[in-house]
């Protein structure tokens, strides 16, 4: 690999430690009735914002309580990120393209499936309602967008990356940036070469 790319694949790996100390995806609900609006930040470990206001309305739709505690999820994401990020900086060191390959393959594997959990869990959370709730609207689900914005009764659900994930997804793009930068330099020198 060139040095430029060991660098950015080191420097971008380390930069991923501040999804430690930031949030990674944040939930905003905007309705008539809260012109301040509520707002859930997801972080790698734990979940903060207007927690308990969310769950007092949702408890009047039958959508279950958001009890962070029982996220198995936020027990696993700060391990699966040390991972990438130590794997990302031996790759950066070790300056092997199959390496940055192998790296690559790993974080875009993490990211497919930390989106397929992150869906899986919205669609429970929305779908598995109580049937003796105070309000039921027959045909209503709840799930909130895993990206974007989503009308749910008189309440708008946005749900997009926060500082933390934003971060995250760079590194990501980056990464694979560099491999295919990668591969195109190495064909140019292999036909440069050839030519003489």
């Amino acid at each position: 690999m060139k040095k430029i790319t060991k660098i950015l694949i080191i420097v971008s790996s380390l930069a991923m430690i501040a999804a430690f100390f930031t949030p990674i995806w944040m939930i905003d609900l905007e309705a008539p009735q809260y012109p301040e609006g509520l707002g859930m930040q997801i972080w790698i470990n734990k979940i903060t914002g207007d927690l308990n206001t969310i769950n007092g309305l949702n408890h009047y739709i039958g959508m279950k309580t958001i009890e962070p505690d029982s996220i198995k999820e936020l027990t696993i994401m700060p391990y699966i990120l040390a991972f990438l990020i130590a794997l990302g900086v031996v790759t950066g060191i070790a300056g092997k393209k199959k390496i940055l390959g192998v790296f690559v393959i790993i974080f875009m594997i993490a990211g497919i499936a930390g989106g397929v959990d992150f869906y899986m869990w919205e669609y429970d959370y929305g779908h598995d309602l109580d049937p003796t709730a105070a309000i039921i609207v027959p045909g209503m689900s709840y799930q909130p967008p895993l990206i974007g914005s989503k009308q749910l009764l008189n309440f708008v659900a946005h749900s997009y990356p926060d500082t933390g994930g934003w971060i995250v997804i760079g590194a990501g793009i980056l990464a694979v940036l560099l491999y295919v930068y990668e591969l195109k330099f190495n064909k140019q020198i292999t036909a440069k070469e050839s030519a003489k």
